[in-house]
C-alpha cells in the first residue's frame, strides 16, 4: 500500500527545522538588518506563507539576486503551492550559493510537488551527503520514502496528445524556386520543368495525435510501446498533402544513472499525388539508446539507428539507412534555462549498386535550447547544419552531388490552461546543392495548440 505523501504540516516542520538545524559553512547565512526580510521570516515563523508571499512578490523586479530574498520568497511561494516561482527562487540562491543546503532541500520539496521525482530524490540525496542533524535526516528520509514507493507503485501507464496546426508555408514541395534547367547530359540543353517541380506555397492545416505506452516488468527492466498518425492538408494543393502512421515497440533497461533502450520502429509516409498508388515510402528499423545522467541538470546520450527505406512506386529509391549519434543536455540554474547539442552521421545506401548516386554519406550538427519566460510561457529555438555527399556520379548532371542543408526555428509555447499548450513558431530551410534542380529554400510559419495527458 502507498504510503501517503508527506502532508503540509511535515513540509512546515521541515522548512523550520532546515532554517534552525542546517549548522553548514555553506547555509543561509545571517539575514541582512532589513525590516521587509525579518517581517517576512517572521510571518513564515508564524505559518503565515500567503503573508509573506504577498510582501515579498511586489520586490522581486528590484530585489531578485539577493539570496536571502530569494530564499524567503522560494519557501513562501512553495507553502502556498506556487512551485515553479519557488524553483525560480531558489535557483537564484543556489547560482551564488552552491552549497546553501536549506535552499537545495527546499528545492527538492518543490521539484518533489511538481512530481519531477526523479530531480527531487537527487537533491534530497545531495542535501543528506552534507552531513544535516538526524532530525532533518528523518524528514528528508520521509520524502526518499515516498518518492520510493512512488516508483514502485507505477504500473502500467499511457500518455496520450493532440495537436492541431494551421499556417503557412512558401515552398510545400521542398522544390527549386527557377523554372528551366540545363541538363549536362544532354549537352546543357535547357529544359522547362513540370509547374509541379517548382516551389509551390500554400496555406496548411494539419492534425496528429498519439500514445506512448509503458509497463514496468520488473525495477530494472520496462516495455515501451507506442504509435502516432499525422496528416497534413494544402489548401489548394492536395497533390502535396502529406500523412504517416508511425509506431515502435521496445524495451528499456536502468541501472543507476544509466538507461538503455532499444525499441523496434515502423512508419508508412503517404503522399497525396495520385502517381503513387499506395504509401510513398515505408520505413522498418530499429533504434539503439544509451542516456547516463550525470546530475539532475547534465545528461548524455549515444544512438545508432538502422532503417530498411522502400519506395513501392521508386524501386530505384531503396535503401538502407545507419546513424550514429552522440548529444549532451544541460539545464542552467535560473528560470530554466537549457540546451541541447548534438553530432550525428551515417549513410544511406542504395540497395541497388546501379543506383549509387542516390545514396549518399552524411555528418550532422544540431543545437536548441528554451527558456522560461515566466511560469507559464517558454521561448525557444534550434539550429542544424548537415552536410551530404552522394555515393556515386548522377548520370544526369555528370557529378557527384553535394548539399548542404540549413535549418533554423524560433518560437513561444503558453500554457493556456487544461493542459493545454499554443506556440506560434517560424522555421526556415535552406538547401544548398551542386545541382540547381536540389537547390531550394522554405520558410514556415504556424500556430500549434496541443494537448497532452
Amino acid at each position: 500500500m502507498l504510503s501517503p505523501q508527506p502532508d503540509r504540516e511535515c513540509s512546515l516542520a521541515f522548512c523550520r527545522l532546515l532554517v534552525a538545524a542546517l549548522l553548514l559553512g555553506a547555509s543561509i547565512g545571517v539575514l541582512a538588518a532589513d525590516d521587509t526580510l525579518l517581517s517576512a521570516k517572521a510571518m513564515l515563523d508564524a505559518r503565515n506563507a500567503q503573508g509573506a508571499y504577498d510582501l515579498l512578490v511586489p520586490l522581486q523586479s528590484e530585489r531578485a539576486g539577493e539570496p536571502e530574498y530569494d530564499y524567503l520568497l522560494g519557501v513562501a511561494a512553495l507553502d502556498v503551492g506556487r512551485n515553479t516561482e519557488a524553483v525560480f527562487a531558489l535557483e537564484r540562491v543556489l547560482a551564488v550559493q552552491p552549497g546553501n543546503a536549506p535552499a537545495r532541500a527546499q528545492i527538492a520539496r518543490a521539484y518533489f510537488n511538481l512530481k519531477e521525482t526523479d530531480t527531487a530524490k537527487r537533491e534530497f540525496e545531495t542535501v543528506k551527503a552534507q552531513g544535516v542533524p538526524a532530525e532533518a535526516q528523518a524528514t528528508i528520509n520521509s520524502y526518499l520514502d515516498a518518492i520510493n514507493q512512488i516508483a514502485d507503485a507505477e504500473g502500467f501507464s499511457a500518455r496520450f496528445f493532440v495537436e492541431l496546426i494551421g499556417g503557412y508555408d512558401t515552398n510545400i514541395n521542398g522544390a527549386t524556386g527557377v523554372d528551366e534547367i540545363a541538363i549536362p547530359a544532354f549537352g546543357n540543353f535547357t529544359f522547362r520543368l513540370d509547374p509541379t517541380s517548382v516551389e509551390t506555397p500554400a496555406w496548411f492545416m494539419s492534425a496528429a495525435t498519439g500514445v506512448a505506452l509503458r509497463n514496468p516488468l520488473t525495477k530494472a527492466f520496462a516495455l515501451l510501446g507506442g504509435a502516432s498518425v499525422y496528416g497534413r492538408y494544402n489548401v489548394g494543393e492536395t497533390d502535396f498533402d502529406t500523412g504517416y502512421l508511425d509506431g515502435y515497440l521496445g524495451l528499456a533497461y536502468q541501472s543507476g544513472r544509466d538507461t538503455w533502450t532499444a525499441v523496434a520502429q515502423g512508419n508508412a509516409f503517404f503522399v497525396g499525388d495520385p502517381l503513387y498508388s499506395s504509401t510513398y515510402r515505408n520505413a522498418y528499423g530499429g533504434t539503439v539508446q544509451w542516456t547516463h545522467d550525470f546530475s539532475a541538470r547534465s545528461q548524455i546520450a549515444a544512438y545508432a539507428q538502422y532503417a530498411s527505406l522502400s519506395y513501392p512506386d521508386q524501386a530505384p529509391r531503396d535503401a538502407n539507412r545507419y546513424i550514429g549519434g552522440l548529444g549532451w543536455a544541460y539545464a542552467f540554474r535560473g528560470a530554466y534555462p537549457t540546451l541541447y547539442l548534438g553530432v550525428y552521421g551515417g549513410s544511406e545506401i542504395a540497395t541497388e549498386a546501379a543506383y549509387d548516386y542516390l545514396g549518399y554519406n552524411l555528418i550532422g550538427l544540431r543545437a536548441g535550447g528554451q527558456k522560461a519566460i515566466d511560469e507559464r510561457t517558454f521561448a525557444f529555438a534550434s539550429a542544424s547544419v548537415e552536410w551530404r555527399n552522394a555515393r556515386g556520379i548522377d548520370p544526369f548532371f555528370l557529378v557527384e552531388r553535394q548539399d548542404e542543408q540549413y535549418t533554423a526555428a524560433v518560437g513561444l509555447r503558453h500554457l493556456i490552461g487544461y493542459q493545454w499548450w499554443i506556440a506560434p513558431q517560424v522555421t526556415y530551410l535552406l538547401n544548398n546543392s551542386n545541382i540547381p534542380l536540389n537547390e531550394y529554400d522554405r520558410w514556415q510559419a504556424f500556430v500549434s495548440l496541443r494537448r497532452d495527458w
